[in-house]
């Protein structure tokens, strides 16, 4: 293990104030679109924006992505409690800032849509999430409609697939590909 490999003890607070400030603004950006969208969007009147690229479609979905598990909706609050534990533990060794917003993206939209599940109707732990963002067409007929939080669970994991692949980890240490030793040439040997 060389000297960027070696695992610093502890957290840095300074990365999990990045990851505490992410899941806040991701949280707050979330709910707040959700309120504008249902208090303004009529659900049968989708909004054309960017010249048909995107679509302002309210819908309310009982399951996750392409209304997968509507008929579970109860087990998704218990999924993302899971997830936050595991953020949680995660903080208690993370140093790095990078790794804090993919984190914090991840725990913020895992929260916006739990919120959704636990507070709206039709009850808690069944509450249907708001999804209002429909990319090509209304009302996700070439792609699921979703919404902040949504968005921010994708970007941050691909933020951390991405960090993953290079070698960087949540204890601010990068690892690094080491060459291997070179054979000695013949007349080296000789």
């Amino acid at each position: 293990m060389n000297a960027d490999e070696q695992a610093a003890p502890g957290f840095a607070p300074r990365a999990v104030a990045v990851l505490a400030a992410t899941a806040v603004a991701a949280v707050a950006v979330d709910q707040w679109v959700k309120h504008l969208s249902t208090e303004n969007l009529d659900p049968g009147e989708p909004v054309r924006v960017l010249g048909g690229l995107i679509y302002l479609s309210l819908l309310r979905n009982s399951g996750a992505a392409f209304s997968f598990g509507s008929d579970y909706t109860w087990v998704f609050p218990l999924i993302t409690l899971v997830v936050v534990g595991v953020i949680v533990w995660l903080a208690t060794k993370l140093r790095s800032v990078p790794w804090a917003v993919a984190l914090g993206l991840v725990l913020g939209g895992a929260l916006g849509n739990l919120g959704d599940r636990l507070f709206r109707a039709p009850g808690p732990f069944q509450g249907h999430v708001v999804d209002m963002i429909s990319v090509f067409a209304p009302y996700g007929e070439r792609f699921a409609v979703f919404n902040i939080a949504d968005s921010c669970l994708t970007v941050g994991v691909c933020l951390a697939v991405l960090l993953e692949l290079t070698g960087r980890q949540r204890d601010g240490s990068r690892i690094t590909k080491q060459k291997p030793a070179a054979e000695p040439r013949a007349e080296e040997q000789a």
